[in-house]
């Protein structure tokens, strides 16, 4: 997603030097703040229903962890779900992953997204890159259309668990057929145009979809990109496909031959009616990076999603009836199935398609022009922003925007200060970790919680996650693997076409039984926020001491001589070790050997003398997965003497030319190695 920028731009934050050590805290909320907070509500509540004392978050997680039937159960109960048929176990006692939510009760997620929003309130603003101020669409009209779409589903012979596969970018389109196929049962898959063909059959056709929901093209930097001919490989490729939808968002042709236009889709009124189904029963697909392989399938239920929306949304997003939730995402990334939590609080989303710097500031100008009370977008959009030298705050009013999240990877510390300064002075800035995975977050902040720069705020209620050591005990100000202890309703159900259980055992058991192994490392600290230091297969073990491939990030890319760079640890015969590091300079610059005494300096004074790197080689770039994250274990593989082939799916990688350069330098070292 973010990739296609490594070479062009410069990651320049402000060159003014850090003003505050990196654990120094940057803001804290108001002792108002606090009050009037959804979170505190919850709290207030809480207390009676429970009988005692809830004086902060902390304790609300205490009591969470401790007590995880009632949690959740008390998320049923201050949310109100509606359950049509009654459950009869809040939660049995398998193990992972065959753990079950709320057995035997029934309920649909899509009623839920739906319900609390007043007619006349806009339940999306749909904007497209250049085309300020957008459309508004009213839960009124959303309702209207859902219920149009899923009773043409019906009409067409959609019934519970047949998938609904889509290709199509942040629009409304998107969000009514997720709704649609929620409403009828059925289970939702959705691809960004930007995804090539190949690896968009590679997601797809594991499915065996009936119907098909595309667009024919999108818009990025200023240019309509055509996808027609993509869109005609899909249909060849995806046999099962019996309805054919066209989006004609793009271009103005006349339909594709055996298609329905989307128009057709949402024509005719209909009464809007939720096809009940089990707690567990599909509701969507989320599909894994698969930079290694077949991308994995990962299911989650209606009922967990419905709890972790309603949760996410109303203690952390604090959202109520009538705000707006401004997510910079594709449909293929899992924040884009995170946001729609939002409509369960009966507030909007912003739904933006294009390119975030097209024209320079335009996150920020639709965030402002949309009114967003809270934005949630990745690390490097931040980093982007900055890098173009554009200050939000002087050129827009963003005094609605009370909340900034940020995910996808960890915000460099450079980034919390250039949100203070040239977004708002104050600003929740919350930096969370979680994912595709679990359609929300195992860490964050939360209304309590100050924000300090380079921390996240702490652990989320209903979340019982620690660092573990190798040999499974605990730790605290030490870095550990991150692990969960117990189950969480958003959790896959299963992984698709796995049966018994043995890919998804594989994927998150193998290390410890019954434990989920996230695969990260991360640092619990003693005042109860959270540090990620990045993926713990691809993190840097030297001497012994592990060092986070992010803390490199955090204080390299924030050079001005620097565009973005990728670092390697490898184990060498006789218990050697190397570690690399490749440099993409910016624009006008070079990797000599200023640069890279500059680098070592940086490392050693900035971190360790133990993150200083054995080598720096300068790169034309860094590959990425279509999501925007660094391809670390890849590129490791590679150097270990593994073939490209087996090494990456280039179906999933943003420039495969990137990792072909890089396939030939592991084979030119390995071979100068003999």
């Amino acid at each position: 997603m973010f990739g296609r920028w490594s070479v062009a731009r410069q990651i320049s934050f402000d060159a003014r030097p850090m003003r505050r050590p990196m654990s120094d805290v940057l803001w804290r909320p108001s002792p108002e703040r606090i009050e009037k907070s959804p979170l505190r509500a919850y709290l207030n509540w809480l207390e009676g229903h429970e009988g005692q004392a809830f004086p902060d978050h902390d304790a609300l997680w205490e009591w969470s962890v401790r007590d995880l039937r009632r949690f959740w159960t008390s998320i049923v109960d201050y949310y109100h779900v509606e359950f049509s048929a009654p459950w009869t176990q809040v939660l049995t006692t398998d193990p992972m992953p065959r753990a079950r939510w709320f057995t035997d009760g029934h309920l649909n997620w899509a009623h839920h997204a739906l319900r609390r929003g007043a007619d006349d309130t806009a339940a999306m603003v749909c904007v497209q890159e250049g085309g300020l101020p957008g459309r508004e669409i009213t839960f009124a009209q959303l309702r209207r259309s859902v219920g149009a779409a899923a009773a043409w589903l019906r009409t067409v012979g959609v019934r519970p668990g047949d998938r609904v596969a889509a290709y199509l970018p942040n629009t409304e389109h998107a969000v009514i057929g997720v709704l649609a196929s929620a409403a009828v049962g059925a289970v939702w898959a959705c691809c960004s145009p930007d995804f090539g063909p190949d690896g968009t059959i590679g997601r797809l056709a594991q499915l065996e979809p009936t119907v098909l929901i595309a667009t024919d093209g999108y818009h990025w930097n200023g240019k309509e990109i055509d996808r027609s001919d993509v869109v005609a490989q899909l249909r060849e490729n995806l046999p099962t496909v019996r309805h054919f939808v066209h989006v004609p968002y793009v271009f103005d042709r006349p339909h594709p031959d055996n298609s329905t236009p989307w128009e057709e889709l949402v024509a005719h009124d209909a009464p809007l009616e939720f096809t009940q189904v089990e707690f567990s029963d599909p509701l969507w697909v989320l599909f894994t990076s698969g930079t290694t392989g077949v991308p994995k399938g990962l299911v989650h239920g209606h009922g967990g999603i419905t709890l972790e929306g309603l949760k996410w949304s109303g203690l952390y997003g604090g959202f109520r009836p009538g705000e707006r939730l401004f997510t910079y995402t594709s449909t293929g990334w899992a924040l884009w199935n995170i946001e729609l939590g939002a409509l369960t609080q009966g507030a909007g989303i912003v739904l933006y398609e294009g390119s975030p710097g097209y024209p320079p500031g335009a996150v920020w100008e639709v965030a402002a022009r949309a009114r967003a009370d809270a934005l949630l977008l990745g690390a490097a959009v931040v980093t982007f922003s900055a890098g173009a030298g554009f200050f939000p705050r002087d050129n827009y009013d963003l005094s609605r925007l009370r909340h900034v999240m940020v995910s996808g990877s960890a915000l460099p510390s450079a980034g919390y200060h250039w949100l203070m300064d040239h977004v708002s002075a104050d600003l929740r800035i919350d930096s969370t970790s979680g994912g595709t995975d679990i359609s929300g977050s195992f860490v964050g902040g939360n209304e309590y919680a100050p924000v300090r720069v380079g921390r996240i705020g702490g652990r989320l209620a209903g979340v019982d996650c620690a660092a573990w050591r190798d040999d499974g005990t605990p730790v605290v100000e030490e870095v550990g693997d991150l692990v969960i202890t117990q189950p969480m309703p958003s959790m896959p159900v299963m992984l698709w076409n796995d049966p018994d259980y043995t890919r998804y055992t594989d994927s998150y058991f193998d290390t410890w039984p019954g434990v989920w192994r996230h695969g990260d490392w991360v640092t619990m600290h003693s005042d109860g926020s959270v540090t990620i230091h990045g993926r713990s297969d691809s993190t840097l073990n030297r001497q012994g001491v592990r060092l986070g491939s992010s803390d490199f990030y955090d204080v390299l890319d924030g050079m001005p001589e620097i565009a973005e760079t990728l670092v390697i640890g490898v184990d060498q015969p006789d218990d050697a070790y190397w570690l690399g590091l490749f440099v993409v300079p910016a624009p006008g610059h070079a990797v000599d050997d200023e640069l890279k005494h500059k680098i070592v300096v940086t490392l050693r004074t900035r971190l360790t003398p133990r993150h200083v790197p054995d080598e720096i080689i300068e790169a034309p770039a860094v590959p990425h997965t279509l999501n925007g994250k660094r391809l670390e274990i890849p590129v490791k593989k590679l150097l270990l003497g593994r073939p490209l082939e087996q090494a990456a799916n280039l179906a999933s990688v943003d420039d495969p030319d990137t990792l072909r350069w890089y396939a030939r330098f592991a084979a030119d070292r390995l071979g100068a190695a003999g």
